[in-house]
């Protein structure tokens, strides 16, 4: 790993130095985050390029692909260096048809850790995201008690180091903290996506990361007229100034955006060097629905 930090680092309960740019692995498997790459030579690569460049926060889920994703991940990284942590979920299985099956189960959270486990080729997981809500990333209201004490219980027996959840309310957030800390809270949010905005500011006030998935839009790319006349003013790609937006939007936001390309990749964590300033911002926040 090289000596730059991209965006800085968070650290949570302690012993979890996180760097604000992670990587999000999701794109490392094939189309509909189904089967294997086009290209595993070159998602290789970008593994290792994302750790050469300082990145030490990898998300993954044992459902990319399934399996393919961390079995690509342990290929280009394991034996993996020291400061490296790799966050991962549980929740959902994959059917034939690459459909993603809620599996939230406490006998169906235990088996995914363990194939999580073994497919990272690790004896301990460093974060267990436990996944909520629908296929879309859209939270549901019910109670997550019996799973989240699931997880909790394999963390006391030392097969996970840190817990967070996926795709909650937060209400939910509440519930397992009843049951034990939570690190990052990963739900869907973006310049065009705010409905947690509360979300975002409890999380940062209780030194909680947020982790936005889909940052850039995810299957459906952010477009905005007003995103790319402010990166034009900046002379930076639209998709940069979304992925700024969100680390100077709050303290504890952790960054995961995905590619499979490594030209995308240093594009962004190029992102991390841009600060926008306050009129940016002020226009930018005018494109939330």
């Amino acid at each position: 790993m090289t000596g730059t930090v991209p965006g800085g680092t968070l650290t949570l309960a302690d012993d979890l130095i996180l760097t604000r740019m992670g990587y999000g692995a999701m794109q490392l498997a094939g189309p509909y985050v189904f089967g294997p790459p086009k290209d595993r030579d070159e998602a290789v690569a970008v593994l290792r390029e994302a750790v050469e460049r300082g990145i030490t926060h990898i998300d993954t889920s044992d459902f990319y692909g399934p399996a393919v994703v961390n079995e690509i991940i342990r290929e280009a990284l394991h034996p993996y260096p020291a400061g490296l942590h790799i966050a991962t979920k549980v929740g959902s299985r994959r059917g034939d048809d690459a459909s993603f099956i809620p599996a939230r189960e406490p006998v169906d959270l235990v088996a995914q850790v363990h194939d999580n486990l073994k497919h990272l080729g690790v004896d301990t997981l460093d974060v267990v995201y436990l996944r909520m809500g629908a296929n879309e990333g859209q939270p549901i209201e019910e109670p997550l008690s019996d799973k989240f004490g699931a997880l909790a219980e394999l963390q006391k027996e030392g097969l996970i180091r840190h817990l967070g959840l996926s795709a909650v309310t937060d209400a939910q957030l509440t519930e397992a903290q009843t049951i034990a800390p939570v690190v990052s809270v990963q739900n869907l949010y973006n310049l065009a996506n705010r409905q947690d905005d509360a979300l975002v500011a409890r999380c940062a006030a209780h030194n909680i990361a947020f982790t936005p998935f889909f940052p850039l839009g995810g299957f459906s790319p952010l477009q905005s007229q007003t995103l790319t006349d402010v990166a034009t003013r900046l002379d930076a790609a639209p998709q940069q100034v979304a992925l700024a937006w969100l680390l100077q939007r709050s303290a504890t936001i952790a960054l995961i955006p995905g590619t499979s390309s490594r030209t995308h990749l240093r594009e962004n964590i190029a992102a991390a060097d841009l600060t926008l300033p306050t009129d940016a911002i002020t226009e930018l926040d005018t494109i939330s629905n």
